[in-house]
Order: C-alpha cells, then sequence, then structure tokens
C-alpha cells in the first residue's frame, strides 16, 4: 500500500493535467446525431491505445479527477479479449497486429501470421482502395510494437532498424514520435532522413517545427528513443501532436486513418508506480479529448478508444474520498490477460458495443470503411 502522503501527492503533482480536463470537458459537447437523422457515413477513423490501460487505470485516472475523462463521456461502450495466438498473456506487438490486421499472431510480431506471412493492415487497405491518408502518433519510438503494426511487417518487434525501414518503404503520411536513432544512428550506416526528405517529407524535430509543419508528408522525430514521461518534460505533446496530425490528414477529402498511441501507461504499469500511472492515463485523456471535439463537428469521423491489454495488475482496494486519492496494488510486472474497453464516439459508434474479441476491431473498422 502506497503511504499517505504519496497518495495525496498523486492529487497534487496532477494539477495542471487536471485544470486542463476540466476546462476541456466543460466545453465538449455531448450531441452528436439527432434523433431521425440519417446515419452518416465513416470516412475517417481515430484509434486511440492507452498501451496497458484496463479498467483499473481507468478507474484510478476517475477517482483522482473527479470522473473528468474524455473517454468516459462516450456512449458506446464495449470490451475485447486480449490474448494472442501463442500466449494468454499478449505482448504489445501481437495485440497491435491483432487490432490491426484482424489476424492473431505471435508475442513478438509485428504485421504477420504466426507462419511469418505478411498479412495487410488497415492502414494499407484505406490506401489502396480509397485512396485515403493514414497516420501514427506515440509517445514511443514510433518504431516500438504499437504503432509498427500499424505501418511494418517484420518477424521481430526488436528489430527496430528494420521497422525504421519499413517506414521509408510504406510511408504513412504523417508518423509522430521518437525513435530518430533507428533512422539516422544505424549500424548500417544508411541514413533514412535523408530518403525520407528526397521523398518529400517535411521532418521536423522539435514540436515548434511540427506545428509549422505543411508539407503534404510529415515525420515528426522529437527523441532519439521514446519520448520523456509526462513529468519529465513531454508536456502536451501527445495532445498537441494528435491535433497536428488531424490537421494534415484532414487535407484528404477521401478521409484519414489516424492511430494515436498513449505508449507510458503501459511503462508505469511495468514499474508499478501510481503517480506515473495517473498521470499518463490523464494526458492521453487530454488527446482524446482533442479527438473527441474533432468528431463532434466533423459527422463522419469515428473516434474509438481502446487499450492492448493491460499492464500491472492494478488493483484499487481503497482510497480517499476527501481527497480524491488512491490506495493501490498492483500484482505484477508484467502484461495480463483481462479484459479492456472500448469507447467509441461519432459515425458508426453503436457497432463497438458489447463483448469481442481483438481483432474484431479490425473487422468492425473495415466494415465501417467498407473496405474489402
Amino acid at each position: 500500500m502506497i503511504k499517505k502522503n504519496n497518495i495525496i501527492s498523486i492529487r497534487l503533482k496532477t494539477t495542471a493535467l487536471l485544470l486542463v480536463l476540466g476546462f476541456v470537458i466543460s466545453s465538449f459537447t455531448y450531441t452528436y446525431v439527432k434523433e431521425n437523422e440519417p446515419a452518416p457515413r465513416v470516412k475517417k477513423i481515430i484509434l486511440m491505445i492507452g498501451d496497458g490501460m484496463g479498467i483499473t487505470q481507468v478507474s484510478a485516472a476517475m477517482a483522482v479527477s473527479e470522473d473528468h475523462l474524455h473517454m468516459t463521456t462516450t456512449r458506446h461502450i464495449g470490451f475485447i479479449k486480449t490474448q494472442s495466438y501463442d500466449d494468454y498473456t499478449t505482448d504489445s506487438a501481437a495485440s497491435g497486429t491483432a487490432m490491426a490486421t484482424g489476424t492473431k499472431t505471435r508475442n513478438g510480431m509485428i504485421g504477420m501470421d504466426p507462419d511469418s506471412n505478411r498479412v495487410a493492415n488497415i492502414s494499407e487497405l484505406i490506401r489502396d482502395q480509397k485512396n485515403m491518408s493514414y497516420g501514427v502518433v506515440s509517445t514511443s519510438a514510433v518504431t516500438h510494437a504499437t504503432p509498427a503494426s500499424f505501418v511494418a511487417h517484420i518477424a521481430s518487434r526488436a528489430d527496430y532498424e528494420s521497422i525504421a525501414l519499413e517506414f521509408v518503404r510504406n510511408q504513412p503520411d504523417v508518423f509522430i514520435g521518437g525513435g530518430k536513432s533507428d533512422f539516422a544512428d544505424r549500424t548500417d550506416k544508411r541514413n533514412l532522413i535523408k530518403l525520407l526528405e528526397n521523398d518529400g517529407y517535411e521532418v521536423a524535430y522539435t514540436m515548434d517545427e511540427l506545428n509549422q509543419a505543411s508539407a503534404d508528408k510529415v515525420a515528426g522525430l522529437l527523441a532519439d528513443d521514446h519520448m520523456p514521461r509526462f513529468s519529465g518534460g513531454r508536456d502536451y505533446m501527445l495532445s498537441e501532436a494528435t491535433r497536428k496530425a488531424i490537421q494534415l490528414l484532414d487535407r484528404n477529402k477521401n478521409g484519414f486513418f489516424l492511430m494515436v498511441e498513449g505508449s507510458q501507461i503501459d511503462w508505469a504499469g511495468h514499474a508499478n508506480d501510481a503517480l506515473y500511472l495517473v498521470e499518463e492515463t490523464l494526458d492521453f485523456d487530454i488527446a482524446v479529448g482533442v479527438a473527441l471535439r474533432f468528431a463532434a463537428r466533423d459527422r463522419n469521423t469515428l473516434v474509438i478508444v481502446t487499450a492492448d491489454h493491460e499492464c500491472g495488475g492494478m488493483a484499487l482496494p481503497d482510497g480517499i474520498l476527501e481527497t480524491n486519492s488512491i490506495m493501490p496494488k498492483f500484482a505484477t510486472t508484467g502484461h495480463t490477460g483481462v479484459i479492456v474497453p472500448v469507447f467509441a464516439f461519432g459515425a458508426g459508434a453503436e457497432e463497438f458495443t458489447g463483448f469481442y474479441d481483438n481483432t474484431d476491431l479490425f473487422k468492425k473498422m473495415s466494415e465501417a470503411m467498407r473496405l474489402r
């Protein structure tokens, strides 16, 4: 059990995040489609993945924020199973692949079936069949398992340099996160950033440069490896990058697909660090608010908020109501196999209620986009 002064510190150290949450939620409109209006067509999907974010992580953030969460304002809620092809407890590569391709695979594999065959992901399908744009945003390196699952096809998630080469080959319209060293400081001495620039990418290395970017293709490589934690200097990078990615991708009149990952909820679970976990979940939720506000204005947008798995086996056996504080316990420093939530809003959101497998997320998104 965490000592009382540490519990209270979770509340105090998240004050800035909570102020932003309160302001944004108070201005959010819940009205989307009026009764008897025709159902809008889905042309844009924003899939938001809180890596390692189970029900308890959401509950912890709710408790500390006095229930001021964007994701819990949605009316369409479901649950998904997360098991991989070969393990009751999935890793991010297998779960990311399941959501991106609709195919179960072995832990550690990205964009491939269990026999190492490449499997088309939703990003490729929307580009090939609908001439839509796609992008990924992450607080990890963009070459990490979850963002890579929507771009790459690699047998080992640890082969970051090969994953970076897949980004150059497959060319998402926008990708933002860390991982610069996988493109520029490689064992093969190749400078993939030069290749990106030759292919028309505008490459940004800071948030200021990213905010000024205007090219048709933009790469935000904001750190050599992963981004720092929210309270370690990252600040509101995730919500700002989400807003920028939507702005850039929305220039395609055919529509777009965007995956946004709050990566470090998972890392906090591995560390059994409740303060870190709450901060990262609240920061992720602010980015969710950016997507929800866009969808509330744009009738053709579907926002899906979910997780790839739970991490830490987190429980909340007690708390302090008067101070909106929690007394968390953790069962493990690894992942668990429990179900995780799905929150959906916007066009087609009603199809994401109920209980289903993580591979069904791909199927439901494909049906919403009318992909073959």
